[in-house]
C-alpha cells in the first residue's frame, strides 16, 4: 500500500476541515507555492481521497478507497508502454511534421544512427518552426528539438505511478521509455513511450474491479 507523505496528510486534513477550498488557499495555509502542491493534489485526486471541481475547489471524499491507485503503483511501465514514434537526427522538420500527424501523437523522439535518443520534438515545437518563412524541408530537426540531457525519461522497471508523477511534475504529456546504455554520457535506447492517456486508461481499467 502507498503511504501518504506528511504534506499529503496535511493537505487532507485541511480539505477535510475547510473544504471546499482552492489549491491556492491550501498552498497559502502551508506557506508554499501552488505549483509545489500540484503533484500532491493530483495524486490525492487520482487516489480518490479528494474531488476537484472547477470554480468550487477541492472537497474531501469520506471513506474513499485508494485501492485502484495503489494497484497502479504496482503496475510496471514495461506492461503498458506503447510503440515509440521516432525520426533520425538527419531528418527535416517537414519529415517530423508528417510523422507526428500520420501517427497522431503529441511528441516524437529523435535518434542518431546508433538508435540512441538525442532529442524530443513536440507539436508546439513544430508549430513554432512552421511559422517562419524558411522551407521546412531545409530545417534539420536538431535545430528545434529538446536535447539530452534535458529530456525527462522513464524506464521499463519504473511503475505507472512514477510515470504519472514525473509527467505532472514536469508538465509534459508523454515520456520516452528508455534502456540505459551509458549513464555518464546520457546514452539511452528508446524502447517505448508512456502518455497521460496510457495512465488514464490503466487507471480506469484497474478501477473497474472496485466499482460496485
Amino acid at each position: 500500500m502507498i503511504k501518504l507523505t506528511k504534506r499529503q496528510e496535511e493537505i487532507l486534513q485541511i480539505v477535510k476541515r475547510e473544504g471546499p477550498i482552492s489549491g491556492k488557499e491550501i498552498a497559502d495555509k502551508l506557506s508554499l507555492k501552488r505549483a509545489t502542491l500540484r503533484p500532491d493534489l493530483a495524486i490525492l485526486t487520482m487516489a480518490g481521497n479528494l474531488e476537484a471541481r472547477t470554480k468550487v475547489g477541492y472537497t474531501y471524499k469520506e471513506g474513499a478507497s485508494a485501492e485502484p491507485f495503489m494497484t497502479i503503483s504496482e503496475q510496471f511501465v514495461r506492461e503498458y508502454k506503447g510503440h515509440p514514434v521516432v525520426v533520425r537526427s538527419s531528418s527535416s522538420v517537414y519529415d517530423a511534421i508528417v510523422q507526428i500527424f500520420l501517427k497522431d501523437v503529441g511528441a516524437i523522439y529523435v535518434v542518431n544512427d546508433a538508435s540512441h535518443l538525442v532529442g524530443v520534438i513536440s507539436r508546439k515545437d513544430l508549430l513554432r518552426a512552421s511559422m517562419g518563412t524558411q522551407d521546412l524541408r531545409d530545417i534539420p530537426v536538431n535545430v528545434i528539438m529538446t536535447r539530452m540531457p534535458n529530456i525527462i525519461t522513464i524506464t521499463l522497471e519504473d511503475t505507472l505511478h512514477t510515470a504519472a508523477k514525473r509527467m505532472i511534475e514536469h508538465h509534459i504529456d508523454s515520456l520516452p521509455v528508455v534502456q540505459e546504455i551509458n549513464k555518464e554520457s546520457h546514452t539511452y535506447k528508446v524502447v517505448g513511450r508512456i502518455t497521460k492517456t496510457t495512465i488514464a486508461k490503466a487507471y480506469m481499467e484497474l478501477s473497474k474491479r472496485y466499482t460496485v
